[in-house]
């Protein structure tokens, strides 16, 4: 039976993106539904269980919106199910790791206090466009179909089914079709950090060297991902990335989630049979699905270039700061990279130019979505700043609908200002000084 639903603000994809971008729009008051395919919200955090949220503490200090509100509930939980820890990676500076049930709970619950409507397990298919505005969107859930009807659209869906189908141009990877490499990660239980991590190198490279010569690991493991998970003597894996992968695809990423589940075996044999410290360990939290970093970026009007990124540009519609290293992973048969971007203690700031499509005037998208040049995507695009430019997007959103506005006409200083009245930092003339935040620091 046909189902008609309408809201102020449809945000498509219940990630990092999304989930900001509900709360952002919520919390200015408008009407917001949200809609994610799987059965859980996180986006990433739900694939890979446990990955850490890099980039939230440019110059040490947070970025602060809705990113720090998550972070400080969890931090205040007692016990604390979320510290902040300098990163064991080269140029990526502070992260929070913390407990992945908690986390997705504090996150739905804050949707449910903002009164967002939230739709698991539903499909958004086609827009339906008129006079060149998204009117309302075709979706299925398992009790069979519905029409939303909205005043704004936010595509938080990392791939941009939803944009591309109401014709928005995009890139695909770097432009020649190559896409980072897609992830599976796992858990391992009962490691001693104080074993495990004795060496002093970060990703075990003469232990997989011996291990990739013995036939016993893929070469694409010459360095080993093992952070100390949130919980003591839990050790993340974040090792395994198959390259080659349309995440567009879902024929291809089924095939790489086996894959992912083939290798992440392998390691774990590998780690109890030949690594210090994992002799009595067992793995866990294999994630469900395969994490994709990549694949459509949507034209905007404004496309964000590295050499932007590393004069430590600060654009007067810069809605959230970020020094994260060009994070590139295995696009083609490049290897892993951690360059830094930006000089240390610097920063630049995402401008919201790079969400806002040419001509649909009331589509806005956040996310792996925005508009840049592949370098700078792999520097953009963190859980954090992805986070906040989701709350950028669902302020912008509430803000056009309550002035009649299209989003291509918004004051772009007047969205910054919300967004540094809701305690976004480093934007606005507020600059992000060099800081040594108080770590909460597991021994």
């Amino acid at each position: 039976m046909q189902r008609d639903i309408s809201t102020d603000v449809l945000v498509i994809g219940g990630g990092t993106a999304g989930f900001g971008a509900a709360l952002g729009a919520a919390r200015q008051g408008a009407r917001v539904r949200l809609v994610e395919g799987t059965s859980k919200i996180g986006g990433v955090m739900a694939f890979c269980p446990g990955m850490p949220w890099g980039g939230g503490y440019p110059t040490g200090r947070s970025i602060g919106g809705v990113f720090a509100d998550l972070t400080d509930q969890l931090c205040a939980m007692q016990p604390p199910m979320a510290e902040v820890r300098p990163s064991t990676l080269e140029n990526f500076g502070h992260e929070v790791i913390y407990d992945h049930e908690a986390a997705v709970f504090a996150m739905f619950q804050m949707l449910e206090d903002a009164g967002v409507d939230v739709h698991l397990n539903t499909f958004a298919g086609a827009p339906v466009i008129e006079e060149g505005r998204i009117r309302r969107i075709d979706c299925t859930d398992r009790t069979g179909p519905m029409t939303i009807e909205t005043g704004m659209v936010i595509d938080c869906s990392g791939d941009g089914d939803l944009s591309a189908r109401a014709g928005v141009p995009f890139m695909v990877g770097d432009g020649r079709g190559n896409m980072m490499g897609v992830t599976l990660s796992f858990s391992m239980l009962n490691a001693p950090w104080d074993r495990v991590f004795a060496n002093g190198d970060p990703y075990f490279r003469k232990e997989a060297e011996a291990g990739i010569a013995e036939g016993r690991l893929h070469p694409d493991l010459a360095k080993l991902y093992l952070m100390k998970g949130f919980h003591r003597d839990t050790v993340f894996c974040n090792s395994v990335h198959i390259r080659g992968v349309d995440g567009t695809d879902p024929q291809q990423v089924a095939k790489a989630t086996q894959e992912g589940r083939r290798r992440c075996h392998q390691l774990a044999r590998f780690l109890i049979e030949s690594v210090p410290g994992f002799e009595q360990a067992r793995m866990s939290e294999l994630g469900p699905t395969v994490g994709v970093r990549e694949t459509r970026k949507l034209e905007a009007v404004h496309r964000i270039l590295a050499r932007d990124l590393s004069a430590g540009a600060k654009p007067a519609d810069g809605i959230v700061c970020c020094d994260n290293p060009i994070d590139d992973v295995m696009r083609s048969d490049t290897a892993m990279t951690h360059d830094a971007i930006v000089a240390e203690g610097d920063y630049y700031t995402i401008p919201f130019r790079a969400m806002v499509p040419e001509s649909i005037g009331n589509l806005l998208f956040a996310g792996r979505l925005v508009c840049a040049d592949p370098a700078a995507f792999a520097s953009v695009r963190g859980m954090p700043q992805c986070m906040a430019m989701g709350q950028a997007a669902g302020t912008a959103a509430a803000m056009a609908l309550a002035g009649g506005l299209p989003v291509q006409a918004l004051d772009h200083a007047a969205v910054v200002a919300s967004l540094a009245a809701q305690g976004m930092r480093g934007i606005g003339g507020d600059a992000l000084r060099r800081h040594a935040p108080a770590l909460q620091t597991a021994a």
